[in-house]
């Protein structure tokens, strides 16, 4: 393999979710879920400016209304010690989520039975919504690990997931 073709070593190779506390889900949430992670896993930009090494396992789990980020990096998984630990407070992830549920709750029942107009127009409040709360995350994250537009949107997408709890 040439080095062109190499993966670059700063990206999540592996990601795992912290399915504790996650109630059962819908199919279409489901569906997100794995979409989400079949795209970020596919092509993803994520650098701990720690100046850990990787390509990563990134582990997301919540926990007392904070979103942890467990970054490990693959070829050791931190046998020398070499994790990392990021934890978010969720509190301001909260309006952003909700609303994002709610919005696509409605562009699902829409899909159902409304025109492809009204189904359009859920879709750009829809899309808003994970814009902003992708935007959150990169801000969040500023200073700790860059990340790019399409990775910041997928792991909104799982964070939200992980918000479906008992």
């Amino acid at each position: 393999m040439n080095a062109a073709a190499a993966p670059a070593p700063q990206r999540i190779a592996e990601i795992t979710l912290d399915e504790r506390t996650v109630i059962r889900r819908s199919r279409a949430i489901e569906d997100e879920r794995t979409a989400a992670i079949t795209d970020l896993l596919k092509d993803n930009r994520f650098t701990p400016l720690s100046g850990l090494t990787g390509p990563y396992h990134l582990h997301l789990a919540v926990e007392e209304n904070r979103l942890i980020m467990e970054i490990r990096p693959l070829n050791n998984l931190g046998a020398d010690g070499s994790n990392e630990s990021i934890v978010l407070p969720l509190a301001p992830f909260r309006r952003i989520v909700k609303d994002y549920f709610l919005v696509c709750e409605s562009y699902y029942e829409a899909i159902r039975d409304k025109s492809l107009t009204q189904v359009e127009a859920i879709d750009v409040g829809r899309r808003s919504l994970h814009d902003e709360g992708s935007e959150l995350l990169a801000e969040r994250l500023a200073g700790r690990v860059a990340i790019d537009h399409d990775t910041a949107r997928r792991l909104f997408t799982l964070i939200c997931v992980l918000h479906l709890r008992s």
